[in-house]
């Protein structure tokens, strides 16, 4: 599997990963396309600018127009104190083949290399079992629950977080021989 920027070609995988009730429904249900076509406009702005990490996910084999999902890393501003999240989504098809944990662990290795963003934290919805899957076993710390706003919804959230470079799967330990790659 391969990480790729986010482009202006991604637009169809941005509306099956988020226009899709199934893909959604751990995020409050489908947004409306017009929502969605905003976001990825704002997507390659972000990451035209290098203020977050929007990654696409390609399987292994694949040409890089087809997508399996993605991985992003952002930092916001709460209370005047920054705060790097990270997020993901893998669509239906593709689940169950451990990309999205592959493509977090890279993100988290790439960010510990880079210095900039500190204490990443991620928010999965409570029930979502594979997503809190995936930060256990990338080390993430859980702090507890939370409600949190996403697309004008309040969502409750386990709240995870982890310094990149002490994850599990870091880097150096993949460099150590682990074979998991």
């Amino acid at each position: 599997m391969r990480l790729r920027d986010v482009r202006a070609g991604d637009v169809e995988a941005y509306v099956r990963m988020r226009c899709d009730p199934v893909m959604m429904a751990e995020l409050g249900g489908p947004l409306p396309r017009e929502a969605v076509e905003a976001r990825l406009r704002k997507d390659l702005a972000l990451a035209a600018g290098d203020t977050s990490w929007i990654r696409m996910i390609v399987p292994d084999g694949a040409g890089d127009d087809e997508v399996a999902g993605a991985v992003t890393l952002w930092s916001d501003q709460e209370d005047g104190v920054t705060v790097s999240e990270i997020g993901w989504m893998v669509l239906s098809e593709y689940q169950g083949r451990g990309l999205a944990k592959t493509a977090v662990r890279r993100v988290l290795d790439d960010a510990a290399e880079d210095g900039r963003w500190g204490e990443v934290h991620a928010n999965p919805g409570t029930t979502n079992g594979p997503s809190n899957g995936i930060c256990r076993a990338l080390g993430f710390r859980l702090l507890g629950e939370q409600d949190v706003d996403f697309a004008d919804r309040v969502l409750r959230t386990n709240h995870w977080v982890v310094v990149p470079g002490e994850h599990s799967g870091s880097g150096a330990e993949r460099r150590g021989g682990s074979g998991t790659e």
